[in-house]
């Protein structure tokens, strides 16, 4: 997967066009001293020439003994089958470990208590940087760690993103490449489920099926709302079977949910990818055990973007990563006939 924002170069660009080392780099802008004359001499003319700017506040970052990065653990949600979150903090570990970092988590019950941790913890020089994680519509965290002087990189963007780096996964495109899939097999009235409106993730998500539909001239009138669990999921599900005409494809903005409306379509004596198209969204474990179609987050990719972003080693804004949709028989069969 390829960041899609602008990009301006980095400490490895310099260190490629100077052909040095980046600690090499490191020592020329710290402590130049420590650099023969003309190495020191090639390596600025490299950065001149590149037009590259080092950021202070990870520079900073790196002289800070702690070598740790800061992150919130969410509880456990009931009824909730995803994995994103593990897969998350497994990938920030692994490319943390890579860069000589580890993680510190923590535990908050709302973005206030958030914020008073990770003051406390960097504080205390526990760690040198935070990742946050969730984030949502007027979050007060980015702008509360700006003033507080804390490095940190947000996952996800609130529309705000000005002066804080961030790293994210394209949703809109996920689930417009979910519509253009099932479009391709024939199907004309496509159903959407997902978060109630407000979440960051979830209206980029609609707005992706909304996309589709509108590219192809289909209607977007089968679009329902509830939190993501299980139950909802059936639920919602359930309300879709009921209507006339029926759906023959939904959309569900969580594996959670798309599993719930597998277990709607099954409860009736339905096949999923048979009488109804069924796809999710975060390849979780149970997408893949029960072959339910899924759109795949790059979170390997994002988590190793995170760290080098935090690290200073990557472009000063944001990068952004497009999903894949992953196939499976909810999904790979033709519409029904008649429909």
């Amino acid at each position: 997967m390829h960041p899609t924002d602008r990009r301006s170069p980095t400490v490895a660009d310099v260190a490629r066009a100077a052909g040095v080392s980046r600690q090499t780099i490191s020592n020329v802008l710290r402590a130049p001293d420590r650099v023969r004359p003309e190495t020191r001499e090639r390596v600025e003319r490299a950065i001149a020439e590149l037009g590259y700017r080092p950021n202070r506040v990870a520079q900073s970052l790196r002289a800070q003994a702690s070598r740790m990065i800061g992150c919130r653990i969410e509880p456990e949600q009931p009824q909730y089958l995803g994995s994103i979150h593990d897969r998350f903090l497994h990938s920030l570990a692994v490319a943390g470990r890579e860069h000589d970092h580890h993680l510190l988590l923590y535990t908050a019950d709302d973005p206030d208590a958030e914020i008073a941790s990770c003051v406390a913890l960097h504080g205390t020089g526990a760690i040198d940087g935070v990742v946050i994680y969730g984030i949502f519509t007027d979050d007060p965290r980015p702008a509360a760690l700006n003033r507080a002087g804390i490095p940190f990189v947000a996952f996800g963007r609130t529309g705000m993103d000005l002066h804080h780096r961030w790293v994210d996964v394209d949703n809109a495109a996920g689930t417009a490449a979910a519509v253009e899939h099932l479009v391709a097999r024939g199907h004309r009235r496509i159903a959407y489920i997902g978060w109630p409106e407000g979440v960051n993730v979830g209206d980029r998500r609609v707005e992706g099926w909304r996309r589709g539909l509108e590219k192809h001239g289909l209607a977007d009138d089968l679009d329902l709302r509830g939190d993501d669990s299980l139950a909802n999921g059936v639920r919602l599900g359930t309300l879709l079977l009921d209507r006339e005409p029926r759906p023959t494809a939904i959309v569900a903005a969580t594996d959670t949910l798309a599993v719930g409306v597998v277990i709607a379509l099954q409860s009736r004596g339905l096949t999923p990818g048979v009488e109804c198209a069924v796809v999710g969204f975060d390849d979780s474990p149970t997408a893949r055990v029960l072959d339910v179609s899924s759109v795949r987050q790059p979170i390997e990719a994002v988590g190793q973007a995170t760290v080098r972003a935090l690290l200073g080693d990557a472009p000063p804004d944001g990068q952004l990563f497009t999903p894949t949709l992953v196939v499976r028989a909810s999904s790979a069969g033709p519409a029904p006939q008649g429909d």
